[in-house]
């Protein structure tokens, strides 16, 4: 919300979705389930939110960033400063998770649909992807390692996140405006969605990127950075790759002499080996999306522009 708006300024709905980061659809379920926002209507009906009501998105916003649920959002607005003493329980998140993974293990699709299109009708796509997708795929690569569940069902969720996340993906693409990333994974890594969901959100803070996806050799990646005009190489790793961790730094230092950019590392490989990838001149960003994209921020030198959150 800027400084200079006066109080009584109305914003239709599409603006506050800009300013917030919330889209429409996810607003008026907000209004109409929970009442948490009651905008003001034009005779036409169209909803209309004050500058109050921006900042009380943005309040619901933070209490969700902390893992308390919708349905207990309105009742801690409403107490005076309850949202700051409040714990952050899992809230639906479990619920979700679990009814994910049974519909994963009967590969049951129709129901996989239903529960991802239920969390993000109520919940923005960043919370939906710390709280449930990137815990699911833990859970997934867990069960596959007990032998509890098995590598079809964690290629048939991978396969269905690539169509839900593409159209996203491509759509975001052709709008981000700041510096341009090249990413990839790392040699012998199949794993790709992790990075998606990494570049998805890069995507959201308004970096462009160049996605080239799963056991990408590291010797092409001068050429395609030069081509491609990147600012930095951003390189992933489940840490699964066993025999080629020996490699890795020698590799690494051979990449980043080359191309004159900052290449930087996420995923658990840059946690195990993050001495061993800083001594090779790279940037360890472990495993957390968020505090990855605020780290290449800082060594970019860049922040987002103000306002440029879409829905």
């Amino acid at each position: 919300m800027s400084d200079t708006a006066h109080s009584d300024e109305l914003f239709p709905i599409r603006t506050v979705s800009t300013l917030t980061g919330v889209n429409p659809v996810t607003l008026r379920a907000w209004e109409r389930r929970y009442g948490i926002v009651q905008p003001q209507r034009t005779p036409k009906g169209h909803r209309l939110y004050s500058a109050e009501d921006v900042e009380r998105i943005h309040r619901v916003l933070g209490l969700l960033e902390r893992g308390i649920s919708i349905g207990q959002v309105r009742q801690l607005l409403e107490a005076s400063g309850a949202e700051e003493e409040a714990a952050a329980p899992r809230g639906p998140w479990d619920d979700y998770l679990d009814r994910m993974v049974a519909a994963i293990a009967r590969y049951d699709e129709a129901a996989m649909n239903l529960i991802y299109n239920e969390a993000l009708a109520l919940y923005p796509i960043g919370v939906v992807t710390r709280e449930l997708i990137v815990p699911l795929l833990h859970e997934l690569g867990r069960r596959w390692e007990t032998g509890e569940g098995t590598v079809a069902q964690e290629h048939f969720f991978s396969v269905f996140m690539r169509h839900k996340l593409g159209a996203r993906f491509h759509h975001l693409l052709t709008h981000a405006r700041g510096p341009k990333l090249l990413c990839a994974c790392l040699p012998g890594e199949q794993h790709e969605l992790g990075l998606m969901l990494f570049c998805l959100e890069a995507l959201d803070l308004d970096f462009r990127v160049v996605l080239l996806g799963a056991n990408t050799p590291l010797e092409e990646l001068p050429q395609a950075l030069r081509r491609s005009f990147s600012d930095a190489v951003v390189l992933a790793g489940t840490g699964c790759r066993s025999g080629t961790d020996a490699d890795l730094p020698a590799q690494l230092r051979r990449l980043v002499q080359q191309v004159g950019v900052p290449v930087v590392v996420g995923g658990r490989v840059s946690t195990r080996l993050s001495e061993e990838i800083q001594r090779a001149g790279a940037i360890p960003l472990g495993q957390e999306i968020q505090p990855g994209l605020r780290r290449l921020g800082e060594v970019l030198n860049y922040s987002r522009p103000l306002n440029t959150h879409r829905a």
